[in-house]
């Protein structure tokens, strides 16, 4: 048994698909939500590392962390940890800075 399509259809199939997808695509519905975070008040911001400090500065202006992780990857990302913020360093240079509560 063999399928034959005439001739007027074959030539209007692929418009029609194409509607049938548009239309298929359009009762879609796409949602996402938006999570926003309020950043840290400047004067907070001030009183911890800045990116781009040195591990020796970082240690001169607010002492000892209170704890050392140890380089992981590469490139090498170190953490230390102080009261109220941690700092994330690549080699030797601070890359992030993280309040915590």
């Amino acid at each position: 048994m063999s399928f034959q399509i005439r001739p007027k259809l074959r030539n209007k199939l692929p418009q029609l698909l194409a509607g049938v997808a548009m239309a298929i695509g359009a009762s879609m519905s796409v949602s996402a939500d938006v999570l926003t975070t309020p950043s840290a008040p400047a004067a907070e911001q001030a009183n911890r590392p800045a990116r781009g400090m040195s591990m020796d500065k970082v240690e001169a202006t607010y002492g000892a962390p209170t704890r050392r992780e140890a380089a992981v990857g590469e490139p090498p990302i170190t953490r230390w940890e102080y009261p109220g913020f941690v700092v994330y360093f690549e080699h030797h240079l601070v890359i992030h800075t993280v309040a915590i509560g």
